[in-house]
């Protein structure tokens, strides 16, 4: 699968993620991953990738840029409430998205979102993100007890690179949360003298191929890494070659 955002914001946001989704599949995707801060507005953007999602056969994914809980604590409805009706429009029988500022013992968030998931035909993943407050073992570990405990089961999409924003060891996190992981963001990181950045995996300093063992084979695998070239269906078929042989 492909990330859309792989592509490039300013590029995607340019020609239209319907344009990078076809794209993909010239390409040999077998999914996309529809972007939330990359939609442009347009009348019949979700309508338009949901048709070539119908057309292709593509598995979709919608990665929603909203959180569960907002950064005051409090359960997102409305957020949540959106994500599900996009996936629900694009096809997509994944929505992303990351828990945000999550109270440990919200009883009213859980029994509402428990509400909105009983309706809807997409599952939910939680993404590990690049903040200390939804990225971290001990903010992840304390979400999921709770998923288990209020009977909402939900399942991991598991960033290799972000842990390393956070100053988490993917390779530990890989060991822990591998029971709950059905969906792996695969990119490799380079650490600058200012921030981190993403890279190709083949150019990583983490232990890329140590970590895809450690989680499900069968977890559906994107890239989302820099996709750039001259020839860009080439680059991108390469990737995806590379990705699905990759051990």
């Amino acid at each position: 699968m492909i990330s859309l955002t792989a592509f490039g914001a300013s590029e995607v946001r340019r020609h239209g993620q319907a344009w990078f989704a076809r794209l993909s599949h010239e390409a040999g995707a077998d999914g996309v991953e529809v972007r939330g801060e990359l939609l442009r507005g347009d009348p019949d953007e979700l309508g338009e990738l949901s048709r070539i999602v119908a057309d292709t056969g593509m598995r979709c994914v919608y990665s929603s840029p909203r959180a569960m809980w907002d950064e005051s604590g409090r359960f997102s409805h409305e957020a949540v409430a959106e994500g599900l009706d996009r996936a629900r429009v694009l096809g997509a029988a994944t929505l992303k998205m990351s828990i945000g500022g999550f109270p440990p013992g919200d009883a009213v968030g859980w029994r509402a979102l428990k509400s909105l998931l009983a309706g809807s035909p997409a599952a939910l993943l939680v993404e590990n993100d690049q903040r200390a407050c939804s990225g971290t073992q001990p903010a992840l570990e304390a979400f999921f007890r709770e998923s288990q405990a209020w009977d909402v089961p939900l399942g991991m999409t598991f960033d290799v690179g972000n842990w390393h924003w956070v100053g988490e060891s993917p390779l530990e996190m890989a060991r822990v949360f591998a029971g709950h992981v059905q969906y792996i963001h695969c990119k490799g990181v380079f650490r600058r003298p200012d921030k981190w950045v993403a890279v190709p995996l083949e150019q990583s300093s983490a232990p890329w191929r140590a970590i895809l063992r450690a989680l499900p084979a069968d977890a559906a695998r994107a890239i989302e890494y820099p996709l750039v070239g001259e020839d860009l269906c080439a680059v991108t078929r390469q990737a995806l070659d590379e990705l699905r042989h990759a051990r």
